[in-house]
């Protein structure tokens, strides 16, 4: 007879904080661009690539959706090659949701990570980063890339270790499919510019490894830095445990997080997944406004 053990994370013991980072500065690239062209990545299990590029187009930007092949090892270099160049042509590179390998055992999003590591690649998102004003972005399979990768939140590919936040699996033991409500705590990054701090947004999840854990005095730099861009609220607007709010039970309360200059952005929640007619039986701003923010950090 199989056992099924309920983890009550200690969070529950204590009050969660709100988190509150508020800055006047507007960001925005050096070089003005009226259409950012948009890196969508497509990795086999990637299942949000359509919803993605239909939020950046109906934001303003051009998105472009480009496969991954990996039939062979020929199909997977000349993607490399081919991706490389595309990005250094982009300004913007955002990985969908989606389950990458089928959520591999000890971990998703391996492939994407092992992707991003190669050094034509790694390069390219580095001089996208650091020397052309550009941004990437992540939503939920996404998000477990760029934090494994540790552009989340150290906004740079380096090699993460146990003193490094992760993303793992849900303590209420299964996948979870839901509408959640996020709290804006940062306004601190170009993605963020369409909210004001405190605005409660509604969104869908759907995850199985979606925990957010890090070291204490890691999440409090982070806070102090204006690097935790959401989190999962109850009724009332307060960061709470609770898995009916919280359906991961992430440390804090943490639903996504920035870099430190705010222009990479990973989060958990499907934001992408919005348009006219959707949630019509569940009442609630949904509008994040992240996608036609990123276009404006361009046209500034």
């Amino acid at each position: 007879m199989k056992k099924f053990i309920l983890i009550i994370s200690s969070a529950k013991k204590k009050e969660i904080p709100a988190f509150e980072y508020k800055t006047d500065k507007v960001a925005s690239a050096k070089i003005g661009i009226a259409k950012p062209k948009v890196l969508i990545p497509v990795f086999p299990g990637t299942n949000c690539e359509f919803d993605t590029a239909k939020a950046f187009a109906d934001g303003g930007a051009e998105p472009e959706i480009f496969v991954i092949r990996n039939l062979t090892a020929s199909a997977i270099q000349e993607s490399v090659s081919e991706f490389a160049s595309k990005l250094a042509k982009s300004q913007i590179v955002f990985i969908p949701g989606g389950f990458s390998g089928g959520d591999e055992p000890e971990g998703s999003a391996k492939f994407i990570t092992a992707f991003f590591r190669n050094a034509a690649i790694k390069d390219a998102t580095h001089e996208l980063l650091k020397n052309r004003d550009g941004l990437m972005g992540g939503i939920c399979n996404g998000f477990q890339a760029l934090i494994k990768l540790g552009l989340v939140p150290y906004g740079e590919i380096i090699d993460t270790d146990e003193n490094c936040p992760t993303l793992t699996f849900n303590t209420i033991g299964r996948h979870q499919s839901m509408i959640v409500r996020t709290r804006i705590c940062s306004n601190n990054s170009p993605w963020l510019q369409n909210v004001n701090v405190g605005d409660i947004i509604n969104v869908p999840i759907s995850h199985g490894e979606g925990r957010f854990v890090a070291p204490d005095a890691l999440i409090k730099k982070l806070a102090e830095n204006g690097q935790i861009a959401t989190q999962y609220v109850d009724l009332a607007g307060k960061p709470t445990a609770n898995v009916h709010f919280n359906p991961n039970d992430s440390y804090y309360a943490i639903e996504g997080i920035t870099s430190p200059d705010g222009r990479v952005l990973g989060k958990m929640g499907h934001s992408e997944r919005i348009g006219n007619g959707l949630y019509q039986n569940v009442p609630g701003n949904y509008t994040i406004g992240m996608f036609s923010s990123a276009v404006k950090y361009f046209n500034i």
